[in-house]
């Protein structure tokens, strides 16, 4: 199981960055988390099935969560960013029998400045 994040980088508040989530797999539901040192792990946004994408109200109008099944691959477009959408973004999925997110990618970096 693989799951690799790319896409991470510096920007400006109001700049734009893309994440790219490759999966070894389709997984019935993918999403990306962000954390910092010290916090916890929040759902950003998520997408199960043929479902419209889930967003934290943080993000929501902001970002766009969206995936391709053919290439198994999830993407977020992040934009207006704002110096909290700063942290570690982490790719997740897990099987519609899971509980829980199950799989994790090993995260990569979005810092906004101001």
């Amino acid at each position: 199981v693989q799951l690799v994040e790319s896409g991470g980088g510096s920007v400006q508040v109001g700049g734009s960055l893309r994440l790219s989530c490759a999966a070894s797999r389709y997984w019935y539901s993918m999403a990306w988390f962000r954390q910092n040192p010290g916090e916890d792990r929040e759902r950003v946004a998520n997408i199960n099935g043929g479902a419209a994408p889930w967003y934290a109200a943080s993000v929501k109008g902001r970002f766009t969560l969206s995936r391709d099944n053919a290439q198994n691959t999830l993407l977020l477009q992040m934009n207006s960013l704002k110096p909290e959408d700063t942290g570690m973004y982490y790719c997740a999925a897990r099987d519609f029998s899971d509980a829980q997110y199950r799989f994790w990618g090993q995260g990569t970096q979005v810092t906004v400045s101001s």
